[in-house]
């Protein structure tokens, strides 16, 4: 390995351990108590290590919200054996709910939290990562629409629609509130009820 590759390495080991060390920060703290002082004393490095890396803590936590839509993408890769874009539609949802139930801080991070959101407001940019995974709904969903499982005619709003019905089941798991249930129902009862939206969208939106 030569000394440009190996700096490019320990670059990467660096980033990582930062990152990793501010996830854990900001999930046992809350984001808003977690300095950059904070993370330095958690990895044993002066703060001005980091700084080398990240400008701020906004760009650092923006950081974690790009890796974990990376993640979320990598998982819906076996979608992509999947034929009938109905079915495909069905498992999509399938795997947003496990990730959500798996990863609950990364989904916290990624829909929920303001600060990633914060930070692209400074740089005026859009949110591309969201845009991207949304991008992936709605072209199952216009596939949907083209061989005529899905009645509604404008794939965005018809996308809109799934996400944010399979985001407030998601949201309502991840604050607590549908411990009502009880344990052992709360995960079957959100399965059950995304299966009966995805039957409603069959009937017509």
């Amino acid at each position: 390995m030569g000394i440009v590759e190996r700096k490019e390495r320990e670059r990467e080991e660096m980033r990582r351990l930062i990152l990793d060390a501010a996830q854990k920060l900001f999930l046992a703290n809350g984001y808003e108590k977690v300095s950059i002082r904070n993370i330095a004393d958690e990895i044993e490095y002066s703060p001005a290590t980091i700084y080398l890396y990240y400008k701020d803590k906004n760009e650092l936590f923006f950081a974690l919200h790009q890796a974990a839509f990376t993640k979320l993408i990598q998982d819906f890769a076996p979608i992509a054996q999947i034929e009938n874009p109905f079915d495909k539609l069905v498992e999509m949802g399938r795997l947003y709910l496990q990730f959500a139930v798996t990863n609950p801080e990364l989904y916290d991070l990624m829909f929920i939290m303001t600060a990633p959101i914060d930070t692209l407001d400074c740089r005026n940019d859009v949110w591309e990562d969201g845009h991207n995974a949304f991008l992936l709904l709605q072209n199952v969903v216009q596939a949907c629409i083209d061989m005529g499982l899905i009645k509604h005619t404008d794939a965005e709003q018809a996308s809109l629609m799934i996400w944010s019905t399979v985001h407030g089941i998601v949201a309502l798991f991840l604050r607590r509130r549908l411990s009502m249930f009880g344990e052992d129902r709360v995960i079957p009862l959100m399965e059950e009820a995304f299966f009966l939206f995805i039957e409603t969208l069959k009937k017509g939106l």
